[in-house]
C-alpha cells in the first residue's frame, strides 16, 4: 500500500516539508484545494524532491475548463519528471455556482465530458492528433503551434478523481487512471458500492481492476497519549458529522439504515450547532467509519479493513516521536 503525506499550510514551507517526507519514506504528498491554491505547493515540491508522487486531493475541475487543467497538468508533470498525479473532484453545487460563478448541471456526465476533453488535448500535445473535441459541455477545436507544449517527454499526467455516489464513481473507472474515495466512507459501503461501481466502469473502457488505483485516507482516531486520544476522537467525530450534515453523502449513512441522521445533522447546521452534532456520533458510528485504538492497533485495522482494496491511504497515523512514527508507516506500507 503507498503512503502519502499531507501538504498543507505554509507556501514558503512546502518545499522543504516534501523533501523531509520523503526522507521519511512516504511514497507520496498530497494537497487539497480549500483556503489556498492547490498547485503551487506542488510545484515547490517538485523543486525539492526527487522520488515522491504529487498529487492533487482535490482541485475543482468545474470551477475551470478543460483546457485550464490540460495546461497545469502538463506542466506539472514536465515539471517533476512525470510524478504528478492531477486528482479532481466536482465539488457541489452551492460551490460552483455562488463561490466560482461557473455552471453546474449533470456532474457525473460533465466530468466524463471533462476528463474526455483534456485526453483529447493531451493526445493533440504528445501524439499530434488533430484537436477536435466535440461534446455537450464542451468544445476544443482549435490549438496551433504557438499554443503546443513542446515539452513532451514525460507524457500527460494521471488523472484521478474524487467521487462518493456510484455515477460519479463509475465514471471513475471509465476515464480516469484512480479514484479518490471521500475519507466518510465506510468499509460496507466501499466493497457494497463502491468497488462494483469501479468494476463497472473499468469494464466499459476495457481496463482490468491492475490498471486502476483506489486512494481512500480514511478517518484514524489515536493519539500517543490519552488526552490527545480524546482531543483526536472528538476532532473526527465532528468531521463526521458535518459530512453527515450533507445531502449529497446521505447514502453512506442510509447503507446502515442511519438515514433518518442525515436530516437531522442538517438542521443543526443550519443553526451553527457544531459541538451538538458531534454529540450524535456514537461510538458505533464512529467504529465504522474510523479505526480507532492505539496506534499500532489502528494500524492494523486499517489493514484488515482495507489491504485488499486499497492501494494508497493518507499516513494519518502518529506515533510518540519520529521514530515511533516511521515503524507505523513502515507497518502500514508492508
Amino acid at each position: 500500500m503507498k503512503i502519502d503525506g499531507g501538504l498543507m499550510g505554509d507556501l514558503a514551507q512546502a518545499g522543504q516539508h516534501a523533501a523531509k517526507l520523503e526522507g521519511q519514506g512516504y511514497n507520496g504528498v498530497v494537497t487539497a484545494e480549500t483556503s489556498h491554491d492547490p498547485f503551487f505547493p506542488l510545484l515547490l515540491a517538485a523543486q525539492e524532491t526527487s522520488n515522491i508522487q504529487l498529487t492533487t486531493s482535490i482541485a475543482v475541475a468545474f470551477s475551470r475548463t478543460p483546457m485550464n487543467l490540460a495546461n497545469i497538468g502538463h506542466d506539472l508533470n514536465s515539471f517533476s519528471k512525470g510524478r504528478f498525479i492531477l486528482g479532481l473532484g466536482s465539488q457541489i453545487r452551492p460551490h460552483i455556482t455562488k463561490r466560482f460563478s461557473m455552471p453546474w448541471s449533470k456532474p457525473a456526465a460533465r466530468m466524463r465530458e471533462f476528463i474526455s476533453a483534456m485526453r483529447a488535448i493531451w493526445a493533440c500535445w504528445h501524439d499530434g492528433t488533430p484537436l477536435q473535441f466535440e461534446g455537450d459541455f464542451y468544445t476544443h477545436s482549435l490549438m496551433t503551434p504557438m499554443f503546443t507544449p513542446l515539452d513532451t517527454e514525460y507524457g500527460a499526467p494521471k488523472v484521478f478523481l474524487a467521487a462518493v455516489g456510484p455515477l460519479m464513481t463509475e465514471v471513475a473507472g471509465e476515464v480516469a487512471d484512480g479514484v479518490i474515495i471521500h475519507a466518510f466512507t465506510t468499509e460496507k459501503y466501499l466493497r457494497e458500492v463502491t468497488l462494483p461501481a469501479v468494476m463497472r466502469g473499468l469494464e466499459k473502457s476495457g481496463r482490468s481492476r491492475d490498471d486502476f488505483e483506489i486512494s481512500y485516507p480514511g478517518f484514524v482516531v489515536t493519539g500517543a497519549t490519552e488526552e490527545a486520544f480524546n482531543a483526536n476522537k472528538q476532532a473526527v467525530c465532528k468531521q463526521i458529522a458535518f459530512y453527515g450534515s450533507t445531502p449529497a453523502y446521505a447514502p453512506v449513512l442510509g447503507v446502515h439504515g442511519w438515514g433518518d441522521l442525515q436530516p437531522e445533522l442538517n438542521q443543526l447546521s443550519k443553526r451553527g450547532l457544531w459541538d451538538e452534532m458531534a454529540t450524535l456520533i456514537t461510538d458505533d458510528i464512529l467504529a465504522e467509519f474510523a479505526v480507532v485504538g492505539e496506534p499500532e492497533v489502528a494500524v492494523d485495522l486499517f489493514k484488515s479493513r482495507f489491504s485488499d482494496v486499497v492501494d494508497r491511504t493518507m499516513g494519518n497515523f502518529v506515533g510518540r516521536d519520529d521514530a515511533q512514527s516511521r515503524e507505523l508507516l513502515a507497518r502500514l506500507s508492508a
